[in-house]
């Protein structure tokens, strides 16, 4: 009671959550305590002993809840009861553990009224009973917590809500620590979610939500808590729950895989039998993996990604996802030329009453190149998630969670969910420089096949840094369990790659839209010496000329000029799809990535078809006199900026044993449109 109308807490109002006529309440953070704690309070219209049965269903609201039991109930003489209750949560990243919860929960009526639900931990210091033990688990603390509901004249209820826990921090790597010592991510997970779920439910009570797609409120809000609890099992991989580590490994293990011969298991009775569960020796298969992001805003990462999905994903793989769905699925998966290339289109079903999390379906519209594919191509679906893309919340974990889905959409559906969560941490001003944090993330290792990944080129000057935790499941029939788990993979790391890449373009300007990546050394390797070296030979070779580099500074070194060159210099495969292998600053520039993210990158995405044309026309004459020019036209960079050019020279690039190595264009006086 102290703590919830008192000053038992040095409590601070969270910025960006000042009261107003579109707020939901009062949120205030500890500052100074032991612990951590958060405290809300609001007006609802539920009476109070509404508010209580839903404050005390504690997974309806709070999504890191994964079990609660009650072990015990004594009733008290005043009409109250006291319980005993077993908790436990999910992990916040593949990197921390979960942890458990052992209490004692109070609750009482005052005299006037009110409803008072009191819990703390049970401890060797309290006394009292041991709960469960469970080896999984690391047993954090909840010190004296609880809710004060009031009855209001005329109806409704004011309510107090103070959470107050020692989540174990020193358990966890350094780097991550904030994750379970910031009282605003507290705030946002758990004490703002009870009363902005509360509020949802005296809302739809009032009968003023429209029906999303036919369906009544609660329906779709099940939807949301599944696809939620999924995606928080495969972060996890619980034992108990059917999990196993997958042994075999092609490299470092960065990406854990995890397997589930238990499917049913996992998902419950609930839902209808789909082919991939049904299936003799089928199972599930988790790729996860976490990274370090700096100085991005997750609000903003989680917003790009929804809204450009073909920047991060692989047609072939989402072609298989919705193959699972079927009767026949494929046999190889992620070898299909065909996929969903065509538009994303969103379709709302359901916003909470804050707007902090949205449902929708998301149709991807298929198409297929040969006249076999097109017959068989069909549009895939997908039930979304989004949460948390308010920029001004603070403490916000930002979180965009997927699932295929048919066409008939059943109300018991299985669903098997894929996505990302970002994960703010706390500004730590002690970290002048990026190579502290890289030191910090380089070095952790954390069980088996789980490391924590920084983007290569973080900026120096950045401050705020956030945790991104990345999880794709896919459905595999035990003869093609290698092959899926290769598959996965590879896409994990891919979809790793793409997302440091949008990081790193989102990083500098917090809009995008005017997006300069800056490369101010280049590579210090032999091999990118080397070639630069044979770029400039071949050119003097070929054309009898010397390039006319724009900076000679640092000339001794023949990488330096090339790499200063103002003209977009990029050098690519001789043969089709043209895969890119180097290029100079500028042509970084041009294309909007890195040296990582170029090796993947066919030229042939870059150039418009004009521009294509023109390289093929004149590739047969390259290659017998060793170079050409083409007309002036546009490019398309990796983030899908347009660029125009003057003019290209290109010029086939020879080693010094006489061996074509590739081949170079010259951009010249080229500027984004």
């Amino acid at each position: 009671m102290s703590k919830a109308t008192g000053t038992a807490v040095n409590w601070v109002q969270m910025v960006g959550m000042k009261p107003g006529p579109d707020s939901i309440g009062i949120i205030a953070v500890s500052h100074n305590c032991s612990g951590v704690a958060a405290r809300a309070c609001g007006l609802v219209s539920l009476e109070p002993t509404k508010v209580a049965e839903i404050l005390k269903d504690r997974p309806s609201w709070y999504r890191d809840c994964r079990h609660v039991e009650i072990v015990h109930v004594v009733p008290t003489g005043n009409g109250g009861t006291i319980e005993l209750i077993y908790m436990q949560t999910y992990a916040l990243t593949t990197l921390t553990g979960p942890r458990d919860f052992w209490t004692l929960r109070y609750t009482s009526g005052l005299d006037d009224g009110s409803l008072v639900i009191c819990e703390r931990s049970l401890t060797q210091s309290t006394g009292g009973p041991c709960g469960p033990n469970a080896p999984t688990f690391i047993r954090a603390e909840v010190l004296p917590s609880g809710y004060l509901i009031r009855p209001c004249d005329g109806g409704g209820s004011m309510i107090y809500i103070v959470d107050h826990v020692d989540l174990n921090a020193k358990s966890v790597p350094e780097v991550l620590r904030p994750l379970y010592e910031s009282p605003k991510i507290l705030a946002q997970k758990m004490t703002a979610a009870a009363l902005r779920h509360i509020r949802q439910i005296a809302h739809e009570s009032s009968g003023e939500i429209p029906y999303g797609a036919g369906r009544q409120p609660a329906v779709l809000r099940t939807f949301s808590q599944r696809l939620s609890r999924g995606f928080n099992d495969a972060v996890s991989g619980f034992p108990d729950d059917g999990w196993s580590p997958l042994l075999s490994s092609d490299g470092p293990e960065d990406i854990t895989i995890t397997v589930n011969s238990s499917p049913n298991k996992l998902v419950g009775s609930h839902v209808s039998p789909s082919p991939f569960f049904s299936a003799i020796g089928s199972g599930i298969m988790c790729a996860k993996a976490s990274m370090l992001l700096q100085n991005v805003p997750p609000a903003l990462l989680v917003q790009f990604l929804r809204e450009h999905r073909s920047e991060w994903t692989d047609p072939g793989v989402d072609a298989y996802s919705a193959a699972s769905l079927r009767a026949n699925p494929y046999a190889v998966p992620g070898l299909r030329a065909g996929g969903f290339i065509g538009n994303q289109v969103i379709l709302p079903l359901a916003r909470t009453l804050e707007h902090e999390e949205s449902l929708e379906v998301i149709r991807l519209e298929g198409h297929g190149f040969s006249h076999d594919e097109v017959l068989l191509s069909r549009d895939m679906f997908l039930l979304q998630l989004c949460s948390g893309v308010d920029e001004n919340a603070p403490g916000a974990c930002a979180q965009l969670v997927f699932a295929p889905i048919d066409e008939s959409f059943a109300d018991d559906a299985p669903l098997l969910p894929s996505g990302f969560r970002v994960i703010p941490l706390d500004d730590k001003m002690d970290m002048p420089s990026a190579t502290r944090t890289l030191d910090l993330a380089s070095a952790l290792e954390v069980g088996s096949g789980a490391g924590l990944r920084a983007p290569s080129n973080a900026s120096g000057a950045c401050t705020t840094r956030s945790v991104l935790t990345i999880a794709f499941q896919f459905s595999f029939e035990n003869h093609l369990r290698e092959s899926v788990a290769a598959m996965a993979r590879q896409y994990v790391r891919g979809v790793m790659a793409s997302v440091q890449r949008v990081a790193m373009a989102i990083a500098p300007t917090r809009l995008g839209s005017h997006i300069q990546l800056k490369h101010p050394h280049p590579p210090g390797s032999p091999e990118a010496l080397a070639l630069a070296t044979w770029i400039a030979k071949s050119y003097r070779v070929h054309t009898g000329m010397e390039i006319r580099w724009s900076d000679t500074e640092g000339a001794e070194n023949p990488l330096m000029p090339f790499w200063k060159h103002s003209d977009a210099i990029l050098c690519c495969s001789l043969k089709p799809p043209f895969t890119l292998k180097f290029a100079n600053s500028a042509g970084f520039d041009i294309l909007e990535s890195t040296m990582v993210n170029i090796q993947d990158m066919p030229l042939e995405a870059v150039l418009d078809d004009e521009g294509r044309k023109a390289l093929f026309t004149e590739l047969p004459k390259i290659m017998q006199q060793g170079w050409a020019y083409l007309p002036g036209g546009a490019c398309q960079s990796s983030m899908g900026r347009q660029a125009s050019y003057e003019q290209v020279v290109t010029w086939k690039v020879v080693g010094d044993d006489g061996v074509p190595q590739g081949l170079a264009l010259m951009l010249s006086n080229w500027t984004f449109i």
